[in-house]
């Protein structure tokens, strides 16, 4: 066996492979030097590590075992990568052993921490050996021949390798059985038909033992090296191991945590479960796509196909490893080079952000527990009684007759048609939830979802052929078959039936982890080996029905979420609680969410579950309303937490934040178009647009819109200001337009308990409009331009313009897109796409932030206009009453 190396393109056994011409064959496989040795800080690191293993068995009494063999004493301990990863084991020497591997016992560790792995692979542990290598069109295709059995049942002996140079700065590498077909995730991935030309990677293989090597060109950093432990691949158990070449990783979600995650010995476990927001424990969806910074600012990132139960296990070395249950190893590696264009080159491959409809950027309000459709229309009233804008009304599982889907409560609920047409009559609209398991204990004849969905053989079965039965809130509960195409007919039909009756504008998924409240089913879970795989990582055991229902751009808010999902609805981040921390948590939970390629998502405002305090659900508020998704949600048997339900001075404060959301709208629309098109995310970490701040790399307590709007909330009680990060550059205060320069440094801001930060980045230009109590009300008022000038006095921005619901507009052309320049003293606004809709909305404010000299007068398409100056060096210029639709400019000299 050859040990695991670093590789070099000078050694003999690598094959180095790019995109000009064939791969070349080695004539002999030499021994290549091991991989940890490639420095001499690596070398100090094996020598130190050795002496404390020393003096620990002398000063341990022996507690530590007989001394390990050399070859395990010269891997260090941050690059041990785990042999023994079964929880609930302890790991002895025998155990580890048995499997070829290291035993070097560490000291204990506080409970539930996860320290240096205890068994670990040695230099020379057993891998694939790579027998060949040929040229395609687009890549190479390989062959990977095991020769000893790993130690996981039915591993496989002869592995395909496929390698597809898709784009310049997008990889696909995929390892199958090359013998039998195994199971892959019916995703619509784009095919290529062209290999790339000038790819801004370099890839080489290591022979044997088999290993990928990925450098990026422009600095020669090394992406992955998969040398540093073996690939198994058995029938139930799949893991490739790789270096990083930093510790800064983000994505791998769905998790509660930090934005950046700690690679010290951190387990992370993807598995779609109904639980509560805990951290350190898998939740609702699973997204297996990481983001990592390098040293310098270049960004790249890595997407594995495959939808089995998986863990992603970090470590310090720093390194990383993917473990599976099934399925295949299929990657796809981005290589950006900037944090945006790896989003962007991600969203390529599993499908861009779907447009929503306007209404759904709006406020929205809901609770579990309104009781009846009169309480929830007393809600809407109090809500219009004190102006405070909203666009969406929702119902939880309340509304139902006994909790099953499809059906109404005619006692408590029975006036919600009438409150439905209330609603579209004031211009807002109604959302109810709807969760995928269908009560299978209704009379037969009584509930039609599941007599037809029985009829129609629609719903998952036993291996005895009869619908699995689980359980969820209407109890006993069989589950559609969504891979049947039959049942989307069905659903569609259910949805109809029911919208006959409760005209509903939106549809909230929920419970489609799938969520049971039983262990498998009402029959327990069988003992074959599916349910019971000889790995099991640490687990905590869309809807085109609208479309052809409303004819309009559907609206879905769904809990479970993968790879894709933002093609067909947005995310909430699940049931929270009304705690501080956890509105802090929720920053990093819709950021990784823009990672994911799903821009439409925010947190339950003031939490779910528990009460909150006037304090926290004013500030919640505060950073809600700057959530993509803002929704205000809690719980049954807790107290009323809508804005109307506070105080005079907190109801203004939430009022207020909410004002400058839709004042935003025109700003906020434009940023999901732009995801929609080509991918941009909305909210943003601020690294995305700093990458070469490292200062920026960990901050999660702020973000973006955009790369032009800075949002600093207060996440602590009792405060009357905060501290945040503002980078290099010049910063204007949203209210007043006053400016702040920095250096990039922590700033501290007056934050008194009615006032959220808002900044705008210099060169910035917003699209703003007088904010209505709807977002119907507000598009019709007159736009106000921001410009944010930059030191150089000049600005740029746009503004897409439809009429908020159709479908397909800017692929139909029925879309206005204006672009917005300052430069040399001169506004500029200039019409690149028109449609009717524009010549209905005037822009009527052109607010200039940064004019260093009092202007002595102001033109309008070369006619004088009166204007307004002060001493912060805020020019405006109001009542210009010019149409979207025309191109104008203004010059101040």
């Amino acid at each position: 066996m050859k040990s695991y190396q670093k590789l070099t393109t000078a050694q003999p056994a690598a094959c180095r492979v790019e995109e000009e011409g064939a791969a070349p064959m080695p004539s002999s496989h030499g021994k290549l030097a091991p991989w940890w040795v490639g420095s001499g800080l690596l070398v100090a690191t094996v020598l130190l590590s050795t002496i404390t293993v020393w003096v620990l068995r002398q000063v341990s009494g022996g507690w530590l075992g007989p001394t390990p063999p050399p070859k395990c004493l010269l891997v260090p301990e941050s690059h041990r990568f785990d042999c023994y990863p079964e929880r609930r084991v302890v790991v002895t020497q025998e155990l580890c052993e048995s499997r070829g591997c290291c035993f070097i016992q560490s000291p204990p560790l506080a409970e539930g921490k996860q320290g240096v792995p205890w068994c670990f692979y040695p230099p020379d542990f057993p891998s694939y050996t790579l027998e060949s290598l040929n040229q395609t069109a687009l890549g190479m295709v390989g062959l990977l021949v095991r020769r000893e059995k790993a130690y996981y049942p039915r591993d496989i002996e002869k592995l395909r390798l496929d390698v597809e140079f898709e784009t310049d700065t997008r990889l696909h590498i995929k390892i199958t059985d090359a013998a039998n077909p195994r199971y892959e995730v019916p995703l619509d991935v784009p095919r290529v038909m062209k290999r790339a030309e000038n790819p801004i990677y370099s890839l080489n293989f290591s022979w044997d033992p088999f290993g990928v090597l990925l450098q990026r060109k422009a600095t020669g950093t090394v992406l992955l090296n998969t040398t540093v432990a073996p690939l198994i691949f058995a029938d139930q158990f799949l893991q490739i191991s790789t270096s990083l070449p930093s510790k800064f990783l983000y994505g791998l979600g769905e998790h509660r945590g930090s934005l950046l995650h700690s690679l010290d010995w951190n387990t992370l476990t993807l598995w779609a479960r109904d639980v509560p927001p805990t951290e350190s424990l898998n939740l609702y969806g699973a997204h297996p796509f990481y983001l990592l910074m390098e040293e310098g600012g270049n960004a790249h990132g890595v997407f594995l196909l495959n939808s089995n139960a998986m863990e992603v296990a970090l470590q310090p070395a720093p390194g990383l490893t993917w473990r599976t249950i099934g399925g295949v190893l299929d990657f796809y590696i981005f290589l950006g080079p900037n944090p945006n264009m790896v989003i962007q080159q991600y969203q390529q491959v599993i499908g861009f952000p779907a447009m929503p409809p306007i209404w759904a950027l709006g406020f929205h309000l809901c609770r579990w527990g309104y009781g009846s459709s009169n309480e929830t229309w007393q809600t809407v009233r109090a809500m219009r009684n004190y102006q405070i804008p909203q666009d969406g009304q929702w119902n939880d599982i309340d509304y139902m007759d006994g909790y099953r889907d499809f059906t109404l409560d005619s006692q408590k609920f029975a006036s919600l048609p009438s409150l439905v047409e209330d609603l579209h009559k004031h211009g807002q609209h109604y959302v109810m939830i709807l969760d995928p398991g269908i009560s299978s204990t209704s009379p037969q004849g009584s509930y039609w979802p599941f007599d037809e969905g029985l009829r129609r053989g629609l719903f998952l079965n036993t291996t005895q052929g009869k619908p699995l039965i689980g359980q969820v809130w209407p109890g006993f509960t069989a589950f559609a078959d969504f891979s049947n195409p039959g049942t989307h007919q069905w659903w569609l039909e259910n949805l109809q039936h029911f919208h006959a009756h409760v005209p509903f504008d939106g549809l909230w998924i929920d419970m489609n982890e799938p969520s049971n409240f039983m262990d498998g089913s009402e029959a327990g879970c069988p003992p074959g080996e599916f349910d019971n795989p000889p790995y099991t990582p640490a687990l905590l055991l869309f809807s085109s029905a609208l479309i052809k229902i409303r004819g309009k751009r559907p609206f879905v808010i769904s809990r479970s979420t993968f790879p894709s999902q933002g093609r067909y609805s947005g995310h909430w981040l699940g049931d929270n609680r009304s705690q501080w921390k956890d509105m802090s948590y929720s920053i990093p939970g819709l950021l990784s969410f823009s990672l994911f390629g799903i821009p439409l998502v925010g947190a339950d405002i003031c939490g779910f579950s528990g009460s909150t305090s006037e304090e926290l659900c004013t500030r919640w508020m505060q950073l809600g309303a700057f959530y993509p998704f803002a929704r205000n949600h809690n719980t049954q048997n807790e107290k009323a937490q809508e804005p109307a339900a506070f105080s005079p001075a907190a109801r203004t404060a939430m009022k207020d934040v909410l004002l400058t959301r839709y004042s935003l709208l025109p700003f906020l629309y434009t940023l999901f178009h732009r995801a929609h098109l080509q991918g941009d995310t909305v909210a943003r970490p601020l690294f995305f647009e700093f990458p070469r701040d490292v200062a920026t790399w960990e901050l999660d307590r702020q973000f973006l819109w955009g790369r032009s709007l800075l949002v600093t909330p207060v996440l602590e009680p009792g405060v009357d200001s905060v501290t945040g990060y503002v980078p290099q550059g010049t910063w204007y205060d949203f209210y007043t337009g006053s400016s702040v320069n920095s250096s990039g440094e922590m700033l501290k801001m007056s934050a008194p308990l009615e006032h959220l930060n808002l900044h705008i980045r210099e060169g910035s230009i917003l699209p703003t409009q007088k904010p209505g109590t709807t977002t119907e009300l507000t598009r019709g008022n007159p736009l106000r331009l921001i410009v944010a000038l930059s030191s150089h006095a000049t600005a740029w921005g746009d503004l897409f313009w439809d009429d908020g619901e159709s479908l397909d507009t800017f692929e139909k052309g029925n879309y206005s897109y204006v672009v917005f320049n300052v430069t040399q003293n001169i506004f500029t606004s200039t019409v690149l796409h028109a449609s009717t809709e524009a010549t209905k909305v005037t822009v009527g404010t052109l607010s200039i932030f940064g004019v260093q000299k009092p202007p002595s007068k102001v033109l309008l398409n070369g006619r004088e206009k009166p204007f307004s100056y002060l001493d912060n060096q805020v020019l405006t210029v109001s009542d210009l009453g010019m149409s979207l639709s025309q191109g104008f400019s203004l010059q101040w000299l």
